[in-house]
């Protein structure tokens, strides 16, 4: 698989992956992929990548790849039905914050009464995140934002001990 320099600060793998400058405004990880079970793989090993080169602690990298993991899969499992479309993933730091977006132009989330999960993917994230909103991107796709402290830190969290 070939790369080539499109500017500076941003390489394409066949057009799938663009990594950027930590300092630019842009996302700093864009990847978009078939929805498909073995790309729910090829995110999450990004995540690991990226988070390796950022220097986060184990856990929470731990943390990280595991809500990005349960994003993609309910993506791939509930998004198009009977088909297949687009697993949209994009990440953005600052100041050692890093916000993830999941987004799929599928059938939006709603309750399913034939899901072959047992719905715990999203109370999950919801624990492993520090924060997490579902809604609609402004082309009607269904998006999943999660953020995360890249400190290793929750938000809040008192590092003194308390007898």
């Amino acid at each position: 698989m070939g790369t080539s320099r499109d500017e500076p600060g941003i390489r394409r793998a066949s057009g799938v992956m663009q990594y950027r400058n930590l300092d630019d405004q842009a996302d700093d990880l864009e990847l978009t992929l078939p929805a498909r079970a073995e790309n729910v793989a090829v995110v999450r090993h990004a995540f690991g990548g990226l988070g390796d080169v950022l220097g986060v602690p184990d856990q929470t990298l731990s943390d990280i790849k595991l809500a990005v993991t349960e994003a993609c899969t309910n993506v791939v499992v509930h998004a198009y039905p009977g088909g297949e479309g687009p697993l949209a993933v994009r990440a953005r730091i600052d100041e050692r914050v890093l916000t993830v977006v999941v987004a799929d132009d599928g059938r939006g989330i709603s309750p399913r009464p034939d899901s072959p999960g047992l719905g715990l993917g999203l109370p999950l994230i919801a624990t492993l995140a520090e924060s997490l909103e579902l809604g609609t991107g402004p082309t009607d796709q269904t998006e999943v934002r999660m953020t995360f402290n890249l400190n290793g830190v929750a938000a809040g969290a008192d590092d003194s001990v308390h007898a």
